[in-house]
């Protein structure tokens, strides 16, 4: 079996690094091309000595013939270049915002742009392998979910899916300084962002749209009323999610051990998902440092029959490239699971 043949459209931030290593040691892939205008013409081992091992020369523009782009480019970029690589036929996994909305007239609201191709929101599919598996396995276009999105999915999915819960959802996630960028901003400089917590975004993060646009399609009957607040905290990678809702099963309500059945409905639910673990004990984000596992936790608050989920995964691996790797491998007939078995580091 040929090699899959793969670029990098700026490798030069964190999902865009994160990415050539992955793939770097992907045994089905051969990464040919990686650009980054700031950096054309240094070695990609010079910009990321953690990749000195690699002999990739940074290109201003994809230079070869390749099978599969990876677009790791700011939001309101990815789409001035992706119908054109479309046209060559190069399939393309998105790690920007720019294709994930379905609906063209959320994009001035939520990201500042009229978009300008709204006939290819139609074709690209939601890269989310635990829900949407069989269309991005015929995807030219997929669209990788946002970090935070992920976390607050995969949590709520099963139990709306499963008619559990109302409309009414509070996401309350905590991601570490990486998610904001490589780009220095005073938010993340260290001595603003050690030994300190703080919520942003409270009238409304620009995950919230997608997060309340995928409930919605497990259950048309339902208006998500979603409340999402992120906030930052000192640790460089990671995601925590806690998710509530309100019971409105009186049935799972009425059962001797509801959290017991409870659990069963989301390891049901995620029986085909490998990297989506169902645990017994509240997860970390240390359980997942490194890897493209989302752990999940749900359970019930009996004295106010709430469902409460936690969540976590590494935003640059689930929340980022290890999910865009993970949707190539379907895009190319390969187990999912392909070059992404590593286990956590720990400590």
């Amino acid at each position: 079996m040929p090699k899959i043949r793969a670029g990098i459209i700026n490798v030069t931030g964190y999902i865009g690094a994160e990415l050539a290593r992955l793939l770097c040691q992907h045994p089905l892939v051969n990464l040919v091309t990686v650009t980054g205008r700031s950096a054309a013409g240094q070695k990609l081992g010079d910009v990321f000595p953690s990749l000195a091992g690699t002999d990739y020369t940074i290109e201003a523009e994809l230079d070869a013939k390749i099978d599969v782009a990876f677009s790791a480019m700011p939001h309101k970029s990815s789409v001035d270049i992706v119908p054109s690589l479309l046209k060559q036929g190069i399939r393309i996994v998105d790690a920007s915002a720019d294709f994930r909305l379905r609906n063209a007239d959320e994009y001035p609201r939520w990201y500042g742009f009229t978009h300008p191709s709204p006939e290819l929101l139609k074709e690209a599919v939601f890269g989310l392998p635990e829900l949407h598996h069989d269309e991005i396995v015929s995807a030219s276009l997929v669209a990788n979910p946002g970090c935070y999105s992920t976390g607050a999915i995969l949590a709520l999915a099963p139990a709306v899916k499963a008619g559990l819960v109302g409309g009414d959802l509070v996401v309350d996630s905590k991601s570490g300084v990486s998610g904001a960028g490589r780009t220095p901003t005073l938010t993340t400089h260290y001595s603003e962002a050690n030994e300190d917590i703080c919520a942003y975004s409270l009238q409304g993060h620009r995950h919230l749209p997608e997060i309340a646009q995928e409930l919605k399609a497990l259950d048309m009957s339902m208006s998500p009323s979603l409340t999402f607040v992120p906030h930052l905290v000192p640790m460089t990678r990671g995601i925590l999610s806690t998710c509530y809702a309100r019971l409105s099963d009186d049935k799972l309500l009425r059962e001797t051990r509801p959290e017991k059945e409870l659990s069963q409905i989301y390891r049901e639910f995620y029986k085909h998902a490998p990297f989506v673990r169902i645990t017994t004990q509240p997860p970390h984000t240390k359980h997942v440092w490194g890897t493209n596992f989302c752990l999940i936790y749900p359970t019930i608050d009996s004295r106010t029959d709430r469902l409460i989920v936690i969540s976590c995964l590494d935003n640059l691996v689930k929340g980022g490239a290890g999910q865009a790797v993970q949707n190539m491998n379907l895009m190319f007939d390969t187990p999912q699971t392909t070059g992404l078995e590593a286990l956590a580091i720990y400590p």
